[in-house]
């Protein structure tokens, strides 16, 4: 016997946000306001400085790619996808998503944070969360947003990977400390978790879901490999982002141990090897986690 409609579930979205929003706090509480914090993502700088030449002739492009006339196109676009699955609603939480993302980025950077001199050297200007990653991320989370669930998966691997690579090129071009990028996905998590919220909590808005008999009879009869291939891809991504995690923790804690006393090459490229794999792990995670989200958050019907 088939089973009725169910209420999509807000309660991930409202959990997920908060531990996003807290883990912009720690992470510039940890990096950026304790003297081991700087010392530790001040060897990470020395240490991209090794290759750089080489590394820049990739990174340079993927970073120039990011401007304000990108985002607008890529905002366009998102919301002509939109439109033309006639959902309106959603043309809206694409706004919602990365105009949310980048003005929040701008004002912890400007506005809310600021970098207390502790006696390390290097810039002293605050640059948490990096502006370029939260476009970045921003853009590729609108993408698993507007595609159909059945493509979803493929558009988290994508943007997880192009979130990786934008946050890892502005390491290697000394742009930005690992703990900008990492808050700048983290902005970007919460605002999409924020979305996630509204759909569950307003599943009547026009254009959030299908209103007609036949529109619910073709939900009714979905295929459950959207389902299946949600959670395989939050599965693998989730699988990626702890291989990466863990090698990144330690590399980062024997840096932070030995704050200020590093100079060998070891050491450095160490520190740095580190800081990119915690971008890796961050990203990854973080898509994984928004592919849970979503999924709870526009769920309709259980499965027959």
């Amino acid at each position: 016997m088939p089973r009725g409609p169910r209420r999509s579930s807000s309660l991930p979205g409202v959990l997920v946000a908060v531990v996003a929003l807290l883990g912009v706090v720690a992470t510039w509480r940890v990096f950026v306001d304790t003297w081991a914090g700087q010392w530790t993502e001040e060897a990470v700088l020395r240490g991209a400085e090794y290759g750089q030449g080489a590394l820049w002739t990739v990174a340079e492009p993927v970073l120039d790619v990011v401007s304000v006339s990108y985002i607008a196109l890529v905002l366009v676009t998102a919301m002509l996808i939109a439109v033309f699955r006639r959902r309106w609603a959603l043309a809206i939480q694409v706004v919602v998503l990365v105009a949310g993302s980048n003005i929040t980025t701008q004002l912890i950077k400007r506005v809310v944070t600021d970098r207390p001199d502790l006696g390390v050297p290097g810039p002293g200007m605050n640059a948490l969360p990096s502006g370029h990653t939260t476009a970045a991320a921003s853009v590729s989370a609108v993408l698993v947003l507007v595609v159909p669930p059945r493509v979803r998966p493929w558009a988290a691997a994508l943007g997880a990977g192009y979130t990786a690579a934008t946050g890892v090129s502005t390491l290697v071009g000394q742009w930005h400390r690992p703990s900008d990028v990492m808050a700048a996905v983290l902005v970007v998590l919460f605002w999409s978790c924020v979305t996630c919220v509204l759909v569950a909590r307003h599943p009547g808005v026009p254009g959030d879901s299908p209103r007609t008999a036949t529109g619910e009879i073709a939900i009714a009869r979905s295929p459950r490999s959207s389902v299946a291939g949600s959670r395989t891809g939050a599965l693998l991504l989730g699988i990626a982002g702890i291989a990466a995690a863990v090698p990144s923790a330690l590399s980062l804690r024997r840096t932070w141990v030995r704050a200020g006393e590093l100079e060998a090459r070891a050491d450095l490229l160490t520190a740095y090897a580190g800081a990119v794999l915690g971008v890796v792990a961050v990203s990854a995670l973080a898509f994984a986690v928004l592919l849970v989200v979503r999924h709870a958050a526009t769920s309709r019907v259980e499965a027959p």
